[in-house]
């Protein structure tokens, strides 16, 4: 694979605690990637590392041919929380980041951009509204038209709709699908939903249980694009590769439950 954005032997430790190592994974350009596993695995620790707010013991990433180091607009973000400045308007949320990344474009070209990116995410009608006046779901979507705005090198969603109802969650999907579509930007999330990643991604990483959790295994998805949820649902591989990552996050359980019995046995022991 001509990887677009490479993660090679990434470590990280938290004092002498290893939570992550040897994580290694590449994306070509143009790819969504799914990265999938139970919670506390070191998910979002490998995102943050990606995304240049975190600092990794070992290991590096590369994007476009080029190392990374700290944060940049090469690389758009979207966390959990919307994470919006309350005083601005959503429009303004949105063009406080154009601003930064087009210093040379015009005032109207840079609004234009903003607007067009809310526009896209439903909200329209909606872009002068503080986030107090806005549900949590709106301002999900105005922190997606954030990231696109920037018109970045990769994408990183770090749970985005991990706060939402399910059918806002849905439908936030469906938008981000639609959005991605439009120019296929190299992209990578982090989820604990297996129907969501299978909805989304076209490939599906599996990140083990902790400590020191890597990539275990990849699932290639062979839903055709563009996606509609109910041609997804009723196409025959579906239930068998939900399974199959079902599967997976039980095993990594039962690999911790044994490794835990075997330390206290050896505890017992030395006690005894």
């Amino acid at each position: 694979m001509n990887a677009h954005l490479e993660i090679s032997g990434l470590g990280m430790r938290f004092g002498e605690a290893p939570v992550v190592e040897d994580f290694d994974l590449k994306l070509a350009r143009g790819e969504f990637v799914c990265l999938i596993g139970h919670s506390g695995c070191g998910k979002s620790t490998v995102l943050s590392i990606v995304a240049g707010l975190a600092e990794a013991t070992s290991g590096g990433v590369v994007l476009d041919g080029r190392e990374t180091r700290g944060p940049g607009p090469d690389r758009g973000v979207v966390f959990q929380a919307p994470s919006l400045l309350p005083w601005l308007s959503a429009f303004e949320n949105v063009k406080l980041g154009v601003d930064r990344v087009y210093p040379h474009g015009t005032p109207q070209q840079r609004r234009a951009i903003a607007s067009h990116y809310l526009e896209r995410v439903g909200l329209g009608d909606a872009q002068h509204r503080r986030p107090g006046q806005l549900s949590l779901g709106e301002c999900q979507r105005v922190g997606i038209a954030r990231a696109f705005a920037l018109r970045p090198k990769v994408l990183l969603l770090d749970e985005p709709f991990g706060m939402l109802d399910s059918l806002t969650r849905m439908e936030l999907q469906q938008v981000l699908l639609e959005l991605w579509r439009s120019d296929r930007k190299t992209a990578l999330m982090v989820t604990h939903d297996v129907d969501e990643a299978l909805f989304l991604a076209d490939r599906i990483a599996l990140m083990t249980k902790g400590p020191r959790a890597r990539v275990g295994e990849i699932v290639e998805i062979p839903f055709p694009r563009p996606r509609e949820r109910g041609a997804v649902l009723e196409h025959p591989d579906y239930y068998r590769l939900r399974e199959r990552l079902l599967e997976f996050l039980e095993e990594q359980d039962a690999r911790l439950a044994a490794e835990l019995a075997r330390e206290a046995r050896a505890l017992a022991q030395g006690a005894a």
